[in-house]
């Protein structure tokens, strides 16, 4: 049972989160400068100078996958190089080749022989990983290695690894993220996002609600709020058990008897129907946009004309930066909101309550 009370009482929350996880999420940004610091050490820039044959991005399970759609999704279709993405390194990598990987698994072995794999054929390989362990061992003789400088428990290396490889493909001249305008405005989020925040004025608690006691359907009107859905859906699943539709609307508009749920849900018709008398949780629709253009206002008229009632998550209308920068901000809403939802549903902390492994 959802005790939404939990989440306007500070003491209460701090006392429920006893593994600081909310903490740590919050410190996304020092994460960014951290890392960004470690690349430079690193000579990052200097290894990665030239444009590669093709650029591998390396999803291991956790928060890869989600770093890598994101990373495909604002390079977009007319990245200059082969944006490839898979759980192991390619058979084909070569010298010509760049490949970015990233996990909290120290002893993933079929990354570190990926790793080692790659790296004897001349591949320039980046990796953010634990500095110990199987991994770690055939990144030291093969690749650069970034580690964790800021300590938080696995499962929250989103803003690291997205950081890596953000230095990486600036290098290269494919992707130029702001990296000191995304730490501060990760900083400013946690600061709305923060415990003393109520929910009213809260957008991670806000969100945590909307979606409580509900099955959420995140449809993206552009490709990088997709890709950042696609993360949200991960974390709601690890921290709140919350199993979740994610698709980008054009798609989400294929899926007849879904989408004409979701219609009726957003239309306001059924706003004296008991919730009870449903089979089914009722939905909670949530449309996400990062893009703007043309193309991306066209999504939000057609998607609007059909869900009026639908909630939208749009980080840029408060977020200072580009669609790296609010594509960022809106995952680490997603963080916070999980963690929220997890506290209040039971899910996490307190005595024999599930907690994540750490």
């Amino acid at each position: 049972m959802l005790d939404d009370s939990l989440l306007d009482d500070q003491s209460r929350l701090t006392d429920a989160d006893h593994g600081g996880l909310l903490r740590a999420a919050a410190r996304a940004g020092a994460q960014v400068r951290a890392t960004t610091e470690a690349a430079d050490e690193l000579g990052v820039p200097r290894v990665f100078r030239e444009r590669p044959r093709a650029l591998v991005l390396v999803t291991r399970p956790g928060v890869a996958p989600g770093v890598a759609g994101l990373v495909s999704a604002l390079l977009g279709p007319d990245c200059p190089v082969p944006v490839v993405v898979t759980d192991d390194v390619p058979t084909w990598v070569g010298a010509l080749d760049v490949v970015l990987a990233h996990t909290e698994d120290p002893g993933d072995h079929v990354l570190a022989e990926a790793v080692d794999r790659a790296a004897r054929r001349g591949a320039r390989v980046l990796l953010t990983a634990e500095p110990d362990g199987p991994v770690a061992a055939s990144a030291a003789r093969h690749a650069l290695l970034i580690p964790p400088r800021v300590p938080v428990p696995q499962g929250f290396g989103f803003a690291r690894a997205f950081t890596a490889w953000a230095v990486v493909l600036k290098a290269l001249r494919l992707l130029d993220v702001d990296l000191g305008l995304l730490a501060d405005e990760l900083d400013r989020e946690a600061e709305r996002a923060h415990p003393m925040h109520e929910s009213f004025v809260n957008p991670a608690k806000t969100l945590a609600l909307r979606v409580a006691e509900r099955t959420p359907v995140f449809w993206g009107l552009d490709t990088v709020a997709t890709a950042v859905a696609g993360h949200g859906a991960h974390v709601l699943a690890t921290y709140a058990g919350v199993v979740s539709d994610v698709v980008g609307y054009p798609q989400a508009s294929t899926r007849s008897v879904l989408h004409r749920r979701a219609v009726g849900a957003t239309s306001g018709a059924d706003i004296f129907a008991d919730p009870d008398d449903e089979v089914d949780q009722p939905l909670r629709v949530v449309l996400l946009a990062v893009r703007k253009g043309r193309q991306a206002e066209y999504a939000r008229r057609v998607a609007a004309d059909a869900l009026a009632g639908a909630d939208v998550l749009e980080p840029a209308e408060e977020v200072t930066g580009d669609d790296a920068v609010c594509a960022a901000v809106l995952a680490l809403r997603f963080e916070l909101a999980a963690l929220y939802l997890g506290l209040a549903a039971g899910t996490l902390g307190g005595p024999g309550r599930y907690a994540p492994a750490v």
